[in-house]
């Protein structure tokens, strides 16, 4: 019980011998008007600097002909649009991301064509490799 006590009162000590930072008082002489803030604490101007450099990057890659809307709020970019290569929407997402988006929504829609075509190709790209694990076995 006494042990109990004794470290019981040392914790009591510590806690208050803890400080915490000084909280800086907000300046009333400041006569600059914050920039509006979105809901991650992001400011509107920071958002268009987002949507403006992902849009680049967008016209810059070879996916600039699928013409994708790009906008960003609160850091997260919302991507929407169709396509006929599969592969586009991975790819807009990366560059969206190194845009400086924190967060990606892609709701790019994908065509049913495209979809057949990469089912099609995974399907002959499964038999290509069943061919070749059989050629293998077979040489020994």
């Amino acid at each position: 019980m006494h042990r109990f006590l004794s470290g019981l009162l040392l914790l009591v000590i510590a806690g208050f011998c803890q400080t915490s930072p000084a909280v800086k008082p907000a300046s009333a002489t400041s006569k600059k008007a914050a920039a509006p803030k979105g809901p991650v604490g992001q400011s509107a101007s920071n958002d268009a600097e987002i949507e403006k450099a992902i849009r680049a990057k967008l016209a810059a890659s070879k996916i600039s002909k699928d013409k994708f809307e790009v906008r960003v709020q609160g850091g997260t970019a919302t991507l929407t649009g169709k396509t006929d290569v599969l592969q586009h929407k991975g790819v807009a997402t990366r560059l969206a991301k190194s845009g400086g988006a924190v967060k990606v929504v892609n709701k790019i829609e994908v065509s049913e064509t495209a979809k057949k075509k990469a089912a099609s190709n995974l399907d002959s790209g499964r038999r290509r490799a069943q061919v070749k694990r059989s050629e293998i076995s077979s040489r020994k």
